[in-house]
């Protein structure tokens, strides 16, 4: 069945996308970058594609290859019963495609996610920041050039004074608790 999107694709936008395939039920097919949202808006609202749930978006690094990068979106029909998956190669600079998080509102963490983790910008992005480590973190872990060994710099500790419960009213001590009995030090 998946098939058949791969061919509508194919037909539909051939300036767009190209080498199509199919390897043990799972079809994908390559999207030029420029081209991405107009393929997944096709595939999301047209009715005998009805893409309407993004599974995930992820990317993969090929160090040493041109392209370096390449964006992979999973992409499922409930009503039809077929998946697909777009795949786009991204160069290392600039690392930069165009966001789908206007025709999928659940692209927003996950294009966060490639971000923080590879370092891909998605023009267009609502919230581009990143999702994991901390803003001053250095690096994107997930590329395969990224120091194994390396220091980060210290990230200063937040002033919260009660773990469990947060900042604001303070517990309690036990000397209220258990009268006549010394406060624990």
């Amino acid at each position: 069945m998946s098939k058949a999107v791969l061919d509508a694709l194919s037909q539909r936008f051939p300036s767009a996308v190209h080498d199509p395939y199919s390897h043990r039920g799972d079809e994908a097919i390559f999207v030029a970058p420029a081209a991405v949202v107009e393929v997944a808006t096709y595939l999301k609202h047209d009715p005998t594609m009805d893409m309407k749930l993004l599974l995930s978006v992820t990317a993969v690094d090929y160090l040493g290859q041109t392209p370096r990068f390449e964006v992979v979106y999973h992409l499922t029909s409930l009503t039809h019963h077929h998946r697909v998956r777009l795949r786009a190669k991204v160069p290392e600079t600039p690392a930069e495609i165009p966001s789908v998080s206007g025709v999928w509102r659940t692209a927003n963490w996950w294009e966060r996610h490639v971000f923080d983790m590879y370092g891909i910008r998605f023009t267009g992005h609502p919230d581009l920041r990143r999702l994991y480590m901390p803003e001053t973190w250095e690096g994107y872990p997930l590329r395969k050039d990224y120091p194994l060994r390396g220091r980060q710099p210290l990230v200063p500790e937040k002033d919260i004074r009660d773990l469990v419960r947060g900042p604001g009213p303070q517990p309690r001590t036990s000397d209220r608790v258990f009268p006549g009995r010394a406060p624990r030090r």
